[in-house]
């Protein structure tokens, strides 16, 4: 059955790879962006390439008109929201938190947590069968760090993301009678631009090595446990966090 999936972030890395596989199922797929117009309109082709639909809508995560903007967008373009995936995120170069300034705390808090939550809000609002919706699947990308805490390196990032798998199982909860499942997939050291963007290109290189599976993930592999969660064949599941970090 076709499905309308939003991906936040979805121009690069896992965002982009979800995309793709959506777009092999069939699925339409709205691509969000932040600035990067060019690789938004690579996945889109991409998308429409593996075989299924595409559009690409620029929105910021942490504007609310933005956001709101966006879900209507895609809803105008689809069709009722059947998937949400709440991907985007950013990290700041590697740092001891005595030694973060506040600007770099605010952008990292308000991307990661503020834009993910109100991405959240309006999925919840367009998916909810007592607002008109037809339920439906939630996925959140958290991250390993939320258990590992990243010191000496992004212990921002890594409290942002303790944030998405409390806002997993909470959201869980209030959306069950509302026929929408709610999940997060908490990668490891996946070798995507992301750590580049840390300052750090081969970080998972070198720290995917000593993982018990000795070796890093890749974008293509935590996108196939973000498509389950999307179908009909993860139906039973709901509050979960699913670890794709390769044993670590």
């Amino acid at each position: 059955m076709s499905k309308t999936i939003l991906i936040t972030g979805a121009s690069r890395g896992i965002g982009h790879s979800t995309a793709v596989l959506a777009g092999a199922l069939g699925w339409s797929v709205s691509v969000n962006y932040a600035t990067n117009a060019s690789a938004a309109g690579q996945t889109v082709a991409a998308v429409k390439s593996a075989g299924g639909n595409a559009i690409a809508i620029q929105a910021d995560v942490t504007d609310e008109t933005a956001v709101i903007a966006l879900f209507d967008a895609t809803r105008e373009a689809f069709g009722p929201i059947d998937g949400f995936v709440n991907n985007a995120g950013i990290v700041a170069p590697g740092s001891a938190l005595a030694d973060m300034d506040f600007a770099r705390l605010k952008r990292i808090f308000d991307t990661n947590v503020l834009g993910a939550y109100l991405c959240a809000r309006e999925a919840a609002r367009h998916m909810s069968r007592s607002r008109g919706g037809n339920g439906g699947s939630i996925v959140n990308l958290s991250s390993a760090a939320a258990r590992l805490g990243a010191p000496n390196e992004y212990v921002d990032y890594a409290g942002s993301k303790g944030a998405i798998d409390t806002l997993t199982i909470g959201l869980s909860k209030e959306l069950g009678p509302e026929g929408v499942r709610v999940n997060a997939v908490r990668p490891g050291l996946i070798d995507t631009e992301i750590h580049a963007s840390g300052g750090k290109p081969d970080r998972a290189a070198v720290l995917g090595k000593q993982t018990p599976l000795g070796r890093p993930g890749t974008a293509d592999e935590v996108a196939e446990s973000i498509i389950w969660l999307l179908s009909d064949a993860s139906s039973y599941v709901t509050g979960a966090i699913i670890d794709v970090t390769g044993g670590r």
